[in-house]
Parts: structure tokens; sequence; C-alpha cells
């Protein structure tokens, strides 16, 4: 990939390893600040375990990670989380409201959520301020994934990692979420790094691809490169559609 952009992470000769069994190998390379990059490649060649480094939920047994210039492991936890978001393909919820999932991560640091604010969020995410006191229980897939981006975004991360996060949901839903994450890359300048399964979708929203398999970046670049590959691995992967 070139290096016309200032990264938001950086990679260094990253591994990373469970019980002698090496997930990720001499991982190199940066995500552009400001920039949406995808991660694709076929499944178990290591994207979730590198999205889980991005944010110290596991950390490399050798290597440097850096966001924004400085080490990971310099962050206390908090204010790493802070700086850069996580939400999932399952869209965790706790039982009870919107409100109440929304107010959680302000709870967990002795703060809380006003309700102007907590509105302020769904609008941010296209769901009208009423939904506050809906059960998380009573909504469809496409709204739990909205409301898991919108509790993301309560601490205002510079950079937001989705993993798999419109895998399960239907076409129109589907569409939504790629609005909305095109959205709040455009209006907030957050950094995005998608895992995704879709091809199309990689081509579609990002404007960067890491393609990955068997624990290493194979070929990276701007996301047209899905559509001619130079690397021959890719390109059969690419031909074969998606996993």
């Amino acid at each position: 990939m070139t290096t016309d952009y200032k990264p938001a992470i950086h990679f260094n000769n990253v591994d990373y390893s469970i019980e002698g069994n090496k997930i990720l190998r001499g991982i190199t390379g940066s995500f552009p600040e400001g920039k949406i990059t995808t991660l694709v490649g076929p499944s178990g060649a290591g994207k979730t375990t590198l999205l889980k480094l991005c944010n110290g939920l596991l950390s490399p047994d050798a290597g440097d990670i850096y966001i924004k210039d400085r080490q990971i492991d310099s962050f206390e936890p908090v204010e790493l989380r802070r700086k850069v978001g996580i939400a999932l393909q399952s869209a965790p919820m706790v039982n009870g409201t919107v409100y109440k999932n929304l107010a959680l991560p302000m709870e967990l640091q002795g703060e809380e959520l006003g309700k102007e604010q907590a509105e302020s969020l769904l609008h941010d995410v296209g769901l009208d301020g009423k939904f506050l006191e809906r059960k998380t229980s009573d909504l469809s897939g496409g709204q739990r994934q909205k409301v898991s981006i919108a509790r993301t975004l309560v601490n205002k991360p510079e950079i937001l990692l989705l993993d798999e996060i419109t895998s399960s949901l239907d076409r129109t839903s589907l569409k939504e979420v790629e609005e909305l994450i095109a959205l709040i890359n455009r209006k907030f300048g957050t950094t995005i790094i998608w895992i995704t399964h879709n091809l199309q979708q990689a081509l579609d929203i990002g404007d960067y691809s890491w393609v990955m398999m068997d624990g290493e970046v194979v070929e990276t670049g701007r996301s047209d490169l899905l559509r001619a590959p130079a690397n021959d691995r890719v390109k059969a992967f690419v031909q074969g559609g998606a996993e």
C-alpha cells in the first residue's frame, strides 16, 4: 500500500499465537487515518484476531502496534477503549431499554448519559428518540446493530472497529448500516476498520483493503485492488466470490 496518508494504526512485524499455534505472522502495515479500510479473506485468516489487537482486547507475542505514533501498551485500558471503539456482528445487549444500553459505557466510568445526549446519538444513527424506552428484545436486527453502533459512539472514538456487522442483516438493513458507517466517516472523520466477507461491500464502501490469508497480510492497497489483484492467491479468492 502506498504511504501518502497519516496512519491511524500501524503494525510492525506483529505475531500472535494461541497455545503455540501461530494465528498471525509478521503483520506489518498501516490503516489510514480518516479512511475506511476493509479486511477481507477466508475464514480462519486471522482477521478478528487482528481487530482485537487494535484496541487491546488481545496483546501481541512479538512486534509493535502504534495508535497514531504512540505504542498501544502505553495507553490505560479506559483511555484506549475511548479512542478505539468496537462493534460486533452479534450486537450484544444487556436486558432492558435502549437507553440503559447507551448509558452503559458512561456508567462503567462513573458518569451519567443525559437523555438529550442519548437522543442525539440515536439521531446520529438514524433512529428516532422514541427508541430510548424501547426494550432491546423488541428491536429488529438492523435496529440492534444501529443501537450497538450508537453505544460505541458514546465515547466519541477516533477509530471504529467493525466485525462482520452486516452479515446477518437483510438487504435493506444492510444498505442502511452501510450508509450509516459512510456517514459517520464523513461527518466525524472517524477511521473505520471493517471486517467483511462481502467483496462487493468492500468495493462499495472501502477506501482501502487488506487481504489476509493464513495469518498473513497477502495484499493491500486501494479497494479496487479486489477487481484485479496482483497476487495469485488473492486472485483465486476473489474469483471464488467470498468465503
